[in-house]
């Protein structure tokens, strides 16, 4: 299975923080399935970088519970179970839902051109069935949202459950409209903030975060009404 090509190395990031996302990003959508073994060797010949930032890059994914090691093989993907992905989409309905009926309240007009950019980002990433850049500008464009709020501890902790959400369902998506559907939910959202429809911004963020345990899981008949 191959990896997402890694973009060219800025001064603020470094190569392990590159070759992080990049694989993260492979085993959050599927690409790289559950049982894949990797060798730092053969991932720092795929990045064309030295050893080192390999090995500390898959020491993070080990600590995050994205890989495990295999003695003498290298590290396996490790699965997630429909239990723990349940759990994490729970967790995730008590607070993400609430905050953005509560965001709709107060949404600063001001920022909605940089949040439609934003919303067309994870559009482009769909269209091009560029599962890293889809993710990536996911990720931001819920993480600014919540960040309106001013609660840095609920920020925190948005970003570590959604870092730990398997989405192993988002690789098959792209034979399907369904991933196109689902990057069309960010800009309904935006509308629902802009206009402090807070009921509605209330139960789309719960549909959205169904599809963790529906669509982007592979299994689209389990997804959690609102």
């Amino acid at each position: 299975m191959s990896i997402p090509a890694m973009e060219p190395v800025g001064q603020p990031i470094s190569l392990r923080a590159h070759v992080e996302k990049a694989l993260s990003s492979a085993i959050i959508s599927g690409e790289l399935a559950p049982g894949t073994m990797l060798t730092v060797p053969t991932l720092a010949a795929q990045f064309d970088v030295s050893a080192t930032p390999v090995r500390e890059a898959m020491l993070d994914l080990e600590g995050r519970g994205f890989v495990e090691s295999a003695r003498n093989k290298g590290f396996r993907v490790t699965e997630m179970s429909e239990d723990a992905l349940r759990e994490l989409a729970e967790v995730r309905l008590l607070l993400e839902p609430p905050a953005m009926e509560r965001l709709a309240g107060s949404f600063p007009l001001e920022q909605l051109a940089a949040f439609e950019e934003l919303a067309e980002r994870i559009t482009a990433g769909a269209e091009a069935g560029d599962l890293r850049a889809y993710l990536e500008a996911d990720m931001q464009f819920h993480l600014d949202l919540t960040r309106l709020l001013g609660n840095t501890l609920l920020v925190d902790t948005v970003a570590e459950l959604r870092s730990r959400t398997r989405l192993l369902g988002l690789a098959s998506m792209l034979e399907s409209k369904k991933l196109g559907d689902s990057a069309a939910e960010h800009a309904e959202l935006l509308g629902y903030l802009a206009t402090g429809d807070a009921q509605a911004a209330r139960d789309l963020m719960r549909r959205h975060i169904a599809h963790t345990t529906g669509w982007w899981s592979g299994n689209p008949e389990s997804e959690q009404g609102a």
